[in-house]
């Protein structure tokens, strides 16, 4: 009787305590992914403010129609690479392709601003100017919630690949998670937005 009694603390022990290990690898994803979020917002935003910008532009810069049709484009395919990573933040193939379409609108804006530097009347355009700053605002809000969501994944994968966590997580498909890295020396600056 008193094995049996043993048996079955041992075991209720080994209950609890996996399932303290399953609840805490499904909280520490939820917050990555609440982190992911938080990007999320702020590269809408972004998205939204650049079609304002290029069209104040147009009237300024009519040739420079490549480097505005450049911005466009790869606003478009950031934006589209943005909401596959939405839907799934735990695939780390579409944060690498966020990462990728991210580089190249930073690129893009880069010599947009770049371009823009030699339209004084551009520049003096108060609708420009404040686009411009609400711009860099965002950029800095997405500089941040990049370092959340980047502290938020390496703690899940940290926990994750603890053992014996690491075969729990096996177990149950929590796979590791993709921090949004910068990789190129280019995009480690936000664009330069000054008017």
């Amino acid at each position: 009787m008193t094995a049996l009694i043993i048996l079955l603390v041992i075991v209720a022990i080994l209950v609890f305590w996996s399932v303290g290990i399953y609840n805490s690898l499904v909280s520490l994803r939820n917050r990555f992914k609440n982190a992911f979020a938080q990007i999320d917002v702020q590269l809408k935003r972004r998205y939204d403010l650049i079609p304002n910008l290029v069209e104040i532009a147009k009237s300024y810069m009519k040739h420079e129609r490549e480097t505005l049709e450049a911005v466009i484009k790869a606003r478009n395919q950031a934006q589209q690479a943005e909401e596959k990573a939405s839907q799934n933040p735990e695939d780390p193939n579409a944060i690498k392709n966020l990462m990728g379409a991210e580089q190249a609108l930073t690129g893009s804006l880069g010599r947009f601003f770049a371009l823009s530097e030699n339209y004084p009347d551009l520049k003096a355009n108060q609708n420009m100017m404040q686009l411009s700053e609400e711009l860099s605002s965002t950029e800095n809000k997405i500089a941040f919630a990049r370092q959340a969501f980047n502290d938020a994944v390496m703690n899940y994968n940290i926990y994750r690949e603890k053992f014996p966590n690491v075969i729990f997580a096996g177990m149950f498909n929590f796979t590791h998670a993709q921090q949004f890295v910068i990789e190129s020396a280019e995009e480690r600056e936000a664009p330069k937005v000054s008017f």
